[in-house]
C-alpha cells in the first residue's frame, strides 16, 4: 500500500533498547522517529531530497511502554518556494489497549538539490494548506 503524495505512515514496535529507565520510550528515540516520518512525507511531496531546517513544536503527551506499537502519521501542511511545514502525530496501542495520541510535532523541511542548496518545489501546489 502506498501513501498519498505528501504523506507518510510508519509503524514501530517499542523495544527495550529504545526505552529509558522507566521502561517507556526515550524521548530522543521518539524525536528520531518523528523526524524520519517528517522526512518521508516531505521528500514524497517535493519529489527530491530534503533536509530538516527546524522543529517548531514537539509535544510528548503520554508515556509509551515497551511492547506498544507506534503508528506515526505525517503530512505536508504548507508548501512554500523551497520549504514545507510537516505535521506528525504518533498513536500508540497494544493488544486489548485502544489507540491513544502520545506525541505530535511540527517540522520545517527544505527541498535541496544535489549540492545541498535549496531548490524550488513544483509551483502547481505551492501555498496550499493540506490535512489528511
Amino acid at each position: 500500500m502506498t501513501s498519498p503524495i505528501g504523506t507518510a505512515e510508519t509503524h514501530e514496535l517499542v523495544l527495550p533498547a529504545m526505552a529509558n529507565h522507566h521502561g517507556t520510550l526515550f524521548a530522543g528515540e521518539g524525536l528520531q522517529l518523528m523526524a524520519k516520518a517528517a522526512f518521508l512525507a516531505a521528500r514524497s511531496r517535493a519529489q527530491c531530497e530534503v533536509v530538516m531546517a527546524g522543529v517548531s513544536r514537539i509535544d510528548f503527551i503520554a508515556p509509551i511502554p515497551v511492547g506498544h506499537r507506534l503508528t506515526l502519521r505525517a503530512w505536508v501542511s504548507r508548501v512554500g518556494r523551497s520549504s514545507m511545514t510537516v505535521c506528525v502525530n504518533g498513536l500508540a496501542d497494544a493488544p486489548g489497549v485502544p489507540s491513544d495520541e502520545v506525541f505530535k510535532g511540527v517540522f520545517d523541511m527544505v527541498a535541496v538539490g544535489r549540492h545541498g542548496r535549496p531548490v524550488p518545489i513544483s509551483p502547481t501546489v505551492q501555498n496550499q494548506e493540506t490535512r489528511p
